[in-house]
């Protein structure tokens, strides 16, 4: 049988690999939309509403009571539980039952008034760090507003004018004013961070898969032949219909976060298709790299499965590099998902001119080409396949 050859055979014998495994079905398609449904519904109210906290009011006075209801009456605490001591309300956070808890010590009222200082104390589990970072919001508020409503009330009571007092006790008057997301809506800024991580995710691992695939069942020599014995020519042609099919989804993902959930977008539609269309190259260009390195399906997927999972964390999307360690820091620039958020940042979000951004798009670049360097020892495992499991 005539073994056909050129970048059209393989890309179209690439592409009838994929039409007959429901896994790549899947990996493509399944898991990458789910996700993006999933992520922006989760998303959709903006912030977490009624986070379960516990009160812990050992005073029992009026003026407790009203600390209590005003904690109530924030939209982001839900009360769900009033406990009588600290033990409790540690159990019941321990348990995972709330995720923080207000404490309110004995005689508080009578030594506030008596201006011995007390304590109020709140705890909130940070191990969930939006919900914790909401609830020690909403305590810090509450814990503020309430002694400088104890001041204002006995200064007025000794004849004192409040409006003269209220400087004193707010010199300075803060504005809050979110710049590219005023509605302070926590899915402008999460879902456009973590859905294209998740597609970085997807990308790598298919990548290694479908390449670890020819060398696990010895078809990598066929795809040689076929290539003429061009490794480039072999990679480009094998990869060509994954990289339209990605084009395709990450399309989709930018027409479903701003088109359908109506993210901001200052910037014009095709500066972010062409971050995007690169970052599918970058995160292609990277995985391969992967794989030279590796060039066994197992442990490639796993270091691509192990980078693409702590990207959540290390492209400093919920946390600053410059706040980072250096040994940690510096990992948030290896990733290509670092340099699609810092796009997203500069064009969608303050749609600054392209030009302050094009290092980024730089970035990309260096990603498409950096496997060429490992492209000698892909051809050499491929010449002479060894499956490792």
């Amino acid at each position: 049988m005539k073994l056909e050859r050129g970048i059209f055979a393989i890309a179209v014998r690439s592409l009838i690999q994929i039409s007959r495994r429901p896994i790549y079905w899947v990996g493509f398609f399944g898991i990458p939309l789910f996700m993006f449904l999933f992520i922006t519904s989760m998303m959709d109210s903006g912030l977490p509403h009624h986070i379960p906290a516990a009160m812990v009011d050992r005073d029992g006075t009026s003026l407790s009571r009203e600390v209590t209801q005003s904690l109530s009456g924030m939209q982001n605490v839900n009360i769900s539980q009033t406990l009588n001591s600290y033990t409790q309300a540690r159990e019941a956070l321990q348990k995972g039952e709330i995720y923080g808890f207000f404490l309110i010590p004995e005689n508080f009222q009578a030594d506030l008034l008596a201006g011995r200082e007390p304590a109020i104390t709140f705890y909130t589990n940070m191990t969930y760090f939006v919900p914790g970072s909401l609830l020690f919001k909403s305590f810090k508020t509450t814990a503020t507003y309430t002694k400088a409503g104890v001041v204002m009330n006995i200064a007025d009571a000794a004849g004192a004018d409040a409006s003269q007092l209220a400087p004193l006790l707010q010199p300075v008057n803060i504005q809050t004013r979110g710049i590219g997301n005023p509605t302070m809506n926590y899915g402008i800024y999460l879902s456009n961070s973590f859905v294209p991580c998740l597609l970085q995710l997807m990308i790598m691992v298919m990548t290694c898969f479908s390449l670890g695939q020819e060398i696990k069942y010895g078809t990598s020599t066929r795809l040689l032949r076929m290539a003429d014995g061009s490794i480039v020519k072999a990679l480009f042609a094998k990869l060509l219909p994954q990289t339209i099919i990605w084009w395709v989804v990450a399309a989709f993902m930018l027409v479903w976060l701003y088109k359908f959930n109506g993210y901001t977008l200052q910037c014009s539609w095709w500066i972010m298709a062409l971050s995007e269309f690169l970052f599918v190259l970058a995160a292609q260009g990277f995985a391969l790299f992967i794989f030279g390195v590796l060039p066994n399906m197992r442990l490639s997927m796993s270091i691509c499965s192990l980078l693409g999972i702590l990207s959540f964390s290390i492209a400093a999307f919920s946390f600053p590099v410059q706040s980072m360690y250096g040994a940690i820091a510096i990992f948030s620039y290896i990733v290509p998902i670092r340099y699609n958020f810092l796009i997203y940042a500069d064009q969608a979000l303050n749609g600054i001119d392209i030009y302050y951004s094009r290092v980024w798009f730089v970035a990309y670049i260096i990603f498409i080409i950096l496997p060429f360097t490992m492209l000698w020892k892909i051809k050499k495992y491929m010449k002479d396949p060894v499956y490792a499991p």
